[in-house]
């Protein structure tokens, strides 16, 4: 499916696909029998039905004029008798294609369906939900008709083309000769309109889809319409797209219109001829027509033309429905680009081992999101992956959870591809950072999803979703609406769902992001707790330093898709490899400074001791002091002197900055100090931390 918005118009095709046809016939060819049935019904009504003008023209050339009432009443009896059989068929035709049509509908809807939940991720990133949508109601629907009655009456009327060709001609050759005239005149029509009808009903498609497009991203977006106050733009986008859809909705029935007056100024006309020709040929008494001749040729000249508009009706149906098989199909053909590689075979239980191995990944071609990104995340271990907006840290949980292939390099669990382990074998379960709950589930019902999948016994689901409910602070919470929830109550919900399953490893994306503070505090212990408990693999996106440093056992910290230093929490703070570390990870003080020496440091022009080894001699430094690790003291006890330029009380302590001759230093103490007092700033050996620097 091509990617655009609600505003552009999907590309059309050319050329008629015959393959389409095909393939909507395999849809048709289980019903081939029911419909051989309801064929042979109608047809043998329509032969029959052929009759009755021949009945007319007996008895107005034969029964009448020899005065038989037993003929006449003979085919009186057997005029009733076809149209009660005619009857009778056209209900069995009605119930029996009725039934098919919506079969056939269904089962291409459900395979459309079907093949949506097998798309990756990458189809729905920039995705036009309400095209997607109008392809597998509005457009499927729209061949309900064609499949109901069109098929088998095409066939019917085609035969009934031929029986009355056959009737007429075994009447009077010269005046079916004069009938038949009329065809190349329709043939014209219709190949001068062929490809401006279908051109038409292509664009009304295209304007269709993007009308609902529109409303669905507008539906979606209600909230942030009515917080702008957008109502008014949006009106009049949505009234410009109307009026497209209905100018060109317009636009194709006016070609459908053309074919009807078509037919019918044809049929007179030719019905004129064969009456003119007919009266004047029948004063003629060696011509051979009769008065029961033209009564009767002029009823077969009106089911003659009847089939003709049946026919090019169906022509306007059919294509109309081209234009949406086209799109049908299109989606149906979307390729599944993540597949589980040949060869997935079952494993023994995973133990928890997570590894990245120089994973490359792009989500457009040649904008890489992901460069060649290795870490290890052990069983039982909890791995923050820390960073800015845009590092590529819930990419990371997407090429976890499958959503998505890497484009180069391996995503292990236990050691093995995980495209190589069947999905309902890896054991992962998410908490999305969108929460990601069925809405038209209660509370109960979505943190109880995956073990009703599994088949656990219903006093089994009961016990572990009131602990896991219990666990988040939503006890007696079973019977809400999760839609009527706070943020953060359906943030709690979604982890109690990915909790009791109890998966080897759990990824969660933003988890607390939407808790208050107590409760986000509250979770990460009992989080921490359970993960210690059960012994579970966690991976976990934060933008929250603290959070990543106290709940962690290892952390990652990236930028622009890069790992910038993977540590403890205690080394990453306390031991920053780059400047871009240093700053993310909590306040720092970074100075340029030069290495003298082992353990000895210049920088701001003053020389001091540290425990920092293997630099090359004066080579240049980045050197970092932590606000918390510098003292304010007296001048007089301090080579670093400056003044306050300001304090800002932070509640569990002040954020002091200290202005000296070379720059800034920020502070955080405990001890209030006026603006503009001197001092002298002092710090150990141990509180000085020298980097590389960036070039180096």
């Amino acid at each position: 499916m091509a990617r655009n918005k609600y505003d552009v118009d999907e590309i059309l095709e050319d050329k008629f696909d015959v393959n389409q046809l095909k393939r909507l016939a395999g849809y048709i060819r289980p019903y081939k029998k029911q419909m051989l049935v309801v064929l042979f019904l109608m047809l043998s009504a329509s032969a029959l039905g052929m009759l009755i003008p021949k009945f007319f023209m007996l008895v107005m050339d034969v029964s009448i004029p020899n005065k038989d009432m037993r003929s006449i009443v003979f085919y009186s009896v057997m005029t009733m008798l076809i149209a009660l059989y005619t009857c009778v068929s056209l209900r069995i035709k009605i119930k029996l294609m009725t039934q098919i049509g919506q079969d056939i509908v269904h089962s291409i809807r459900y395979d459309i369906f079907e093949h949506l939940q097998e798309l990756p991720f990458s189809y729905y990133d920039e995705p036009p939900h309400g095209k997607i949508q109008v392809r597998v109601v509005n457009y499927v629907n729209n061949l309900s008709d064609l499949l109901s009655n069109g098929i088998i009456n095409t066939i019917t009327d085609l035969c009934n083309l031929f029986f009355i060709i056959a009737f007429m001609l075994s009447i009077n050759v010269k005046l079916t000769l004069v009938c038949l005239c009329g065809l190349p005149l329709l043939a014209v029509v219709i190949i001068a309109l062929k490809k401006k009808q279908r051109k038409a009903w292509q664009i009304q498609s295209n304007k269709q889809s993007n009308l609902n497009a529109y409303i669905a991203e507008s539906i979606n977006g209600i909230r942030v319409t009515q917080s702008f106050v957008r109502e008014d733009e949006n009106s009049g986008i949505f009234n410009r797209l109307s009026d497209g859809y209905r100018e060109a909705w317009m636009r194709a029935v006016k070609f459908n219109f053309i074919m009807g007056p078509s037919v019918d100024i044809i049929s007179t006309i030719t019905t004129a001829f064969i009456y003119v020709l007919g009266i004047s040929w029948m004063l003629n008494p060696d011509s051979g027509i009769t008065v029961g001749v033209l009564i009767a040729f002029t009823a077969y000249i009106s089911r003659f033309w009847n089939p003709i508009n049946t026919l090019a009706s169906f022509y306007n149906s059919l294509l109309t429905a081209i234009s949406y098989l086209e799109r049908i199909f299109e989606t149906i053909d979307e390729p599944v680009l993540v597949k589980d590689a040949e060869g997935a075979t079952e494993m023994p239980p995973i133990k928890g081992d997570v590894e990245f191995k120089n994973v490359t990944f792009s989500y457009e071609d040649g904008v890489e999101i992901l460069k060649k990104v290795s870490f290890k995340a052990k069983k039982g271990q909890t791995v923050a992956i820390v960073g800015p907006t845009g590092a590529g840290k819930t990419t990371i949980v997407n090429l976890l959870s499958r959503f998505y292939n890497v484009d180069s390099g391996e995503v292990l669990i236990d050691g093995i591809d995980i495209s190589k382990v069947p999905p309902y074998k890896r054991e992962i379960n998410t908490v999305f950072q969108k929460y990601a709950l069925f809405p038209f589930l209660n509370v109960h019902d979505n943190v109880a999803f995956g073990l009703n999948l599994k088949k656990v016994d219903k006093s089994v689901v009961d016990q572990k979703v009131s602990r896991m409910l219990k666990l988040v602070g939503l006890e007696g919470f079973e019977k809400r609406d999760v839609t009527l929830l706070s943020g953060g109550q359906q943030q709690r919900v979604a982890i109690a769902r990915a909790l009791v399953n109890e998966p080897k490893v759990l990824l969660l994306d933003e988890p607390l992001g939407a808790l208050d503070a107590k409760l986000r505090k509250e979770m990460q212990f009992e989080l921490k707790k359970i993960q210690k408990e059960v012994g579970i693999t966690f991976i976990f996106v934060t933008h929250d330093q603290e959070e990543a440093l106290s709940m962690s056992d290892t952390v990652v910290v990236m930028n622009n898709g890069i790992i910038q230093q993977i540590g403890s929490p205690e080394d990453i703070y306390n031991e920053p490899e780059n400047r871009f570390v240093a700053n993310f990870i909590g306040d720092s003080n970074i100075i340029e400074g030069n290495m003298i020496r082992d353990c000895l440091v210049c920088f701001d022009g003053i020389e001091f001791p540290c425990v920092d080894k293997g630099f090359k001699d004066n080579e240049e430094v980045e050197v970092v002091l932590r606000p918390e690790d510098i003292d304010i003291v007296e001048p007089d006890k301090s080579k670093l002197k400056g003044k306050v330029a300001s304090i800002v009380f932070k509640g569990v302590h002040y954020e002091i900055i200290v202005r000296t001759d070379r720059r800034d230093y920020k502070i955080h103490t405990t001890d209030y100090h006026e603006v503009g007092k001197a001092v002298g700033l002092s710090f150990t050996d141990e509180d000085i931390h020298v980097m590389y620097t960036m070039e180096n």
